[in-house]
């Protein structure tokens, strides 16, 4: 039997429709070099974005919600009369967009009953149903979708994810025929830096599973992730005056970071690869002559392929360094791991996922997320979190977009993992 409340409300879906539109303008992009360099939250923008939530947390009935001198906020659904000793969950989304797609002064765009036509935005973006599989499918079912106008992306990545933890906690709160735990709710600043579990309140947080609402299209469910490092290479030459430099006389170092790229395998760049394939991601490249340093990624579904990606680039920089005469240093730092092995131990959390779905009348597609998610960082530190999609699209682009009925759908799950945990008490 199916159990669909957002889906077939039409008061819980225009609520989550408004909720997403709303934090869709509000800024709270964030910054990679600042977060690097140890500042959580990394803008304040993001600040800004995290007093508007607890305050509307607090108004739709939620608990104990604060937001600590980091950024994260917490809020909880106390249990139901006689299900305090179920076991409780947290969701999780983060509230920052990511730097490399300007997020600011986002301006929304509903197009209702989508019937598949062009979809021609600013800056030269347009969105094509015969270049998208799934923006096919939203047009054949007519669907409601959101894009922005072309000059920023639109945030879903992750906002969709708030929207729907906020409309699936006020219906909740809202039913009291609906028994269930505990549930705890924690919205994460810097995910996109790579440090959205940084700082997170551990001390607040009394779960010992949990659920980030962060993926992508309807049905997928994601149990796995790439091992993730970042690797800071600075190639060192010898200046000269370029007049003066003839042969041998200079050792251009933004030359020699130039030969290390080209020598890099041209199919494991991120878009030569798909499915379980790594790659190399070079990101930045800045300097001058006498010093270029390069920010890459490198991602791999196994730790033994990560190790070899890491000895590659080693390799590499060290040869091309050595034939200008210049001289390399690298330092690798790690990120996140693979969640895979740690869900597998604790089978329990992904089994009342699967039925939270198929409850909801949606069929699970279990498929790697080729990146990484909060909950690859709480998995690794003892609390299984698996991802839930957001009905998010094209996220990191001008093109991203956003379906009103998947998202509608992932807040039915949420409701439905409500149900099904609190029927552990019984």
């Amino acid at each position: 039997m199916r159990m669909n409340y957002v889906t077939k409300s039409s008061d819980s879906g225009k609520q989550l429709l408004e909720r997403f539109i709303k934090y869709v303008k509000i800024w709270s992009e964030s910054d990679s070099a600042k977060a690097d360099a140890g500042i959580i939250p990394s803008t304040p923008q993001q600040k800004l974005f995290a007093d508007t939530l607890a305050e509307e947390m607090k108004a739709i009935g939620l608990q104990q919600v604060s937001v600590t001198p980091e950024c994260y906020i917490y809020g909880c659904i106390q249990p139901s009369a006689g299900f305090e000793k179920t076991p409780s969950f947290c969701l999780l989304a983060h509230i920052d967009t990511v730097d490399e797609v300007t997020g600011k002064d986002v301006k929304p765009i509903i197009h209702t009953n989508y019937d598949g036509a062009r979809i021609d935005l600013q800056h030269g973006c347009s969105l094509d149903p015969a270049e998208d599989e799934y923006l096919a499918q939203a047009a054949a079912a007519r669907e409601t979708i959101i894009t922005g106008d072309g000059t920023t992306l639109l945030g879903a990545d992750d906002k969709a994810g708030i929207a729907e933890i906020m409309t699936a906690a006020e219906y909740i709160i809202q039913h009291d025929e609906i028994k269930h735990g505990k549930i705890e709710i924690i919205f994460s600043p810097d995910e996109e830096t790579g440090h959205g579990m940084d700082k997170v309140p551990l001390h607040l947080l009394s779960s010992k599973r949990a659920y980030t609402v962060d993926g992508g299209h309807t049905g997928q469910l994601e149990t796995e992730c790439f091992n993730a490092f970042c690797t800071t290479i600075e190639f060192t030459g010898k200046p000269t005056h370029t007049g003066d430099a003839r042969k041998n006389g200079m050792v251009n170092a933004v030359m020699i970071a130039s030969q290390f790229l080209a020598s890099l395998p041209a199919n494991q760049r991120p878009e030569t690869t798909d499915g379980y394939e790594g790659f190399f991601a070079p990101l930045e490249i800045s300097g001058s002559i006498e010093k270029t340093t390069i920010y890459m990624l490198l991602r791999d579904f196994s730790m033994e392929g990560i190790e070899k990606r890491r000895k590659l680039i080693t390799l590499l920089a060290e040869a091309a360094a050595e034939a200008s005469g210049g001289s390399v240093t690298l330092t690798h730092r790690q990120q996140y791991l693979n969640m895979k092995q740690k869900l597998a131990e604790n089978p329990q959390v992904v089994k009342n996922l699967e039925t939270a779905y198929k409850n909801a009348g949606i069929e699970p597609e279990y498929v790697p997320i080729r990146g990484g998610t909060d909950g690859s960082r709480l998995t690794e530190i003892g609390i299984p979190t698996p991802n839930i999609f957001t009905g998010g699209h094209n996220y990191h682009s001008r093109t991203e977009w956003a379906s009103l009925s998947q998202m509608c759908a992932a807040a039915d799950i949420l409701i439905n993992l409500a149900i099904i945990t609190g029927a552990e008490n019984v």
